[in-house]
């Protein structure tokens, strides 16, 4: 089994080094402190995300490959501060449910946001999922 230090190198150098392109040719770009962003996960569920995530970085390599997909699920992203869909965010469901979001910052460019599997369930008090939530927004085009 891989360690945290192995997967952030693996991350460093995969992602970090210089953009990757979409499957629409659109350059992403990512930096070292989203490796934290994406693998840490809070351990008290507290938004402070400050225990490593054995299960979310056995995935690392699923962000490339959702970029490269054509067949990703594209979605106007929402703007949780602002309350209302932004059309430089896109988000892309591949796997059923693992999520990928990009933010657009100019004509063919993107800096990623984020990366997760939205396995959160329905309850009597919130029966909308996440992904209901997604996959209610807006198609991206």
């Amino acid at each position: 089994m891989k360690q945290k230090k192995e997967y952030r190198q693996h991350f460093e150098m995969t992602y970090c080094r210089g953009a990757l392109q979409t499957f629409d040719s659109i350059s992403v770009r990512f930096r070292k402190e989203d490796f934290d962003h994406c693998f840490f996960e809070s351990s008290r569920r507290n938004r402070i995300k400050d225990r490593f995530s054995q299960a979310r970085a056995t995935r690392i390599d699923w962000i490339k490959a959702t970029l490269k997909d054509n067949g990703a699920e594209l979605y106007v992203g929402w703007d949780g501060k602002k309350k209302r869909y932004d059309t430089h965010r896109r988000v892309a469901i591949v796997v059923k449910n693992y999520v990928l979001v990009i933010h657009i910052t100019g004509e063919g460019k993107a800096n990623f946001v984020t990366a997760y599997v939205a396995d959160t369930i329905g309850t009597p008090e919130r029966p909308i999922t996440t992904l209901d939530q997604i996959r209610r927004s807006p198609k991206w085009e």
